[in-house]
């Protein structure tokens, strides 16, 4: 859930700054959007969502662990329709209970 709150920060602030493109990536512009402030939060969050994982592998079998991060596509997909208010047509829909499905047979494993 970090990594997708994360992701919707840094989406936030794309938007704030206009977006980036290839060639912003070798110019001064990147250090303005990288400490654009949603974007910087995002960073940060999905920073420690990455070391919470490392407490997570550390405890748990990859194979169970890593099919469990597809929750993200659930929560990223409610948070776009929330924060900006993308359409998710019914073939979206499907396509993550059908992801959810199947972490749902890994976790009973």
């Amino acid at each position: 859930m970090m990594a997708s709150f994360g992701q919707v920060y840094m989406k936030l602030g794309l938007t704030n700054v206009g977006g980036i493109g290839l060639s912003d990536l070798l110019s001064q512009r990147l250090f303005s959007v990288l400490f654009e402030e949603h974007v910087f939060i995002g960073i940060g969050l999905y920073a420690f969502s990455a070391i919470l994982w490392l407490v997570v592998l550390s405890g748990s079998e990859l194979s169970f662990a890593y099919p469990l991060v597809a929750l993200g596509y659930l929560v990223t997909a409610f948070l776009s329709r929330y924060y900006f208010g993308e359409n998710i047509n019914i073939v979206r829909w499907l396509g993550i209970l059908l992801i959810l499905g199947g972490v749902f047979l890994i976790s009973k494993s």
